[in-house]
């Protein structure tokens, strides 16, 4: 289990014996999000770089400059090896296995705080602090495929259902919500009114195989456990 901090690098943790087996202190910004494929994580910082580290030797791999903003978000293509940066800066840039750019440009009208490739690998999707969610077409170079105004505020995560049919958002504005991947189409709203969710900004969703439940974590300092049932 790898874990960032605001100071002081990365851990990786034994989560079975509870007990951290290592450390880097690879930089003194803040960590905003970790993604891994084989041996290799990818670590987004609020220093503008993107990071990759071999998590066996515990080294620094390679340092790409990405942005004079913070890096908020990484998605990693599982077929064509594409790794997609979100920034504070409104872009997202693309890259290849070797960290040669292949495509950049501005994306939203605010910080793009998330990014994922769908289970096809067909489609990225970027959610932002403009609160808009947008959908590009990976094999026609990334031109824009979709977009709705998803929330009232800031769109901080998202994440797919088991069989990929789906996928939720969750927002600043204290809301989960549920959509059809396909149509683009707003299916559910989970919120404090109707099903007594979270009362401020739900940051990050984990939609899991386990029983289908999908978890939610918010600023309230809580986990929630959903059953969606359509």
């Amino acid at each position: 289990f790898v874990a960032g901090h605001n100071f002081e690098g990365i851990h990786v943790l034994d989560w079975k014996n509870k007990k951290e087996i290592g450390s880097l202190q690879m930089t003194k910004a803040p960590i905003f999000d970790i993604q891994s494929r084989n041996k290799m994580v990818w670590v987004a910082s609020g220093d503008g770089l993107l990071t990759v580290i071999d998590i066996e030797k515990m080294v620094v791999s390679e340092r790409k400059r990405v942005s004079e903003r913070n890096v908020r978000c990484i998605a990693i293509n599982g077929m064509t090896g594409d790794i997609a940066v979100g920034s504070s800066d409104n872009f997202i840039r693309v890259f290849d296995e070797h960290l040669a750019l292949k495509k950049e440009w501005q994306a939203h009208t605010n910080s793009v705080f998330t990014l994922r490739f769908t289970p096809d690998c067909k489609s990225l999707i970027s959610g932002a602090r403009d609160a808009r969610l947008k959908v590009w077409d990976v094999g026609a170079n990334y031109i824009l495929a979709g977009e709705v105004v998803a929330h009232l505020y800031a769109i901080n995560h998202l994440d797919f259902s088991p069989d990929g049919k789906h996928f939720v958002t969750c927002s600043m504005d204290k809301s989960i919500k549920v959509w059809d991947l396909a149509e683009l189409k707003l299916l559910k709203v989970i919120d404090k009114a109707r099903h007594a969710g979270h009362g401020t900004s739900v940051n990050k969703l984990l939609w899991t195989d386990f029983n289908d439940r999908l978890v939610s974590a918010s600023d309230d300092r809580t986990l929630s456990v959903w059953q969606i049932i359509f």
